[in-house]
């Protein structure tokens, strides 16, 4: 699992860009009464800083405004100037391999479940993260099990927002997990069917060598998982976006999670069920890699 920082992280020392203005990191604060505290009427994303470049910028902050409109609200600056900020705040903090994390919400106006007259505040704060798993997931594997929590249908909540309140249940199963001795949580959807980790989507690979995936009806389509498609199908592997029922992950070869924060990591254990990192799961793991800069192309 991932390491916990040694400093909380409210006492960091730092700048956060915090409504067009860089403000010392333990300054960066919000009123107890903000909106999105209640109501969880926020919205963020999650980015990854390699060599000094952020990964994807233009289509993480393309989905920060997709979910702000999702949400019912406009960020009040434009997508540009967005990516400006977080090129600028990874600047000044002088973050070369990081973690980005662009947050927007409703502030203090308006207390109630309607405050259409709230003000919409975003920041943008970075800091050095080197692995989200232990180093060892990268050899063995991370062990996962599954959640009591599901994935909530597609017409009970905005499950293409990337929005604070659907990660409630995320924390639940991840705590769970953890507290049984596992990495993370295995999330099925509404009807029972695999879905993905607490923060990151999952592929599953059986004897035929295909590469399948869980199709994003009802949690997001990941940015990293879109990448690890496309260098799928370069290498000429075939994937497949179906559903995947619990019970056949019992004849799987290889399972793998994807993410900003896990990357490309395998998965070594569900539940009382082990697999090997095979090797599809270490070529997605050397081309990812590559990609980002961390290995030799």
């Amino acid at each position: 699992m991932a390491t916990p920082n040694a400093t909380p992280f409210h006492e960091m020392d730092g700048w956060i860009w915090y409504d067009g203005k860089l403000v010392p990191w333990r300054e960066a604060t919000l009123h107890v009464l903000t909106h999105a505290l209640h109501y969880a009427s926020c919205v963020f994303e999650g980015e990854r800083v390699y060599s000094g470049q952020i990964f994807k910028l233009r289509d993480h902050t393309e989905r920060l405004f997709k979910s702000a409109g999702i949400l019912g609200f406009d960020i009040p600056w434009t997508v540009d100037q967005i990516d400006a900020a977080c090129v600028e705040v990874c600047a000044v903090n002088k973050i070369v391999d990081g973690y980005v994390r662009p947050v927007a919400w409703r502030g203090s106006e308006q207390m109630g479940v309607s405050a259409p007259g709230t003000k919409i505040h975003v920041a943008i704060a970075v800091w050095a993260w080197p692995s989200y798993f232990s180093p060892e997931a990268r050899t063995k594997g991370i062990s996962m099990k599954t959640s009591t929590w599901r994935r909530p249908a597609p017409d009970t909540a905005p499950v293409h927002a990337k929005a604070s309140g659907l990660y409630m249940i995320c924390t639940l199963s991840k705590h769970e997990a953890e507290a049984a001795g596992y990495d993370d949580a295995l999330m099925l959807d509404w009807k029972g069917r695999v879905a993905e980790g607490t923060g990151a989507n999952i592929f599953v690979i059986f004897a035929d060598g295909k590469i399948n995936t869980p199709p994003t009806d009802c949690f997001l389509n990941g940015i990293t998982r879109q990448t690890v498609m496309t260098l799928a199908r370069d290498r000429g592997y075939e994937v497949v976006e179906r559903h995947i029922e619990p019970s056949e992950l019992k004849t799987a070869k290889e399972i793998f999670v994807t993410g900003t924060a896990a990357e490309v990591t395998p998965v070594g254990k569900i539940d009382d069920m082990t697999f090997t990192v095979g090797p599809i799961t270490q070529a997605m793991m050397t081309d990812y890699d590559r990609l980002v800069g961390r290995a030799p192309a």
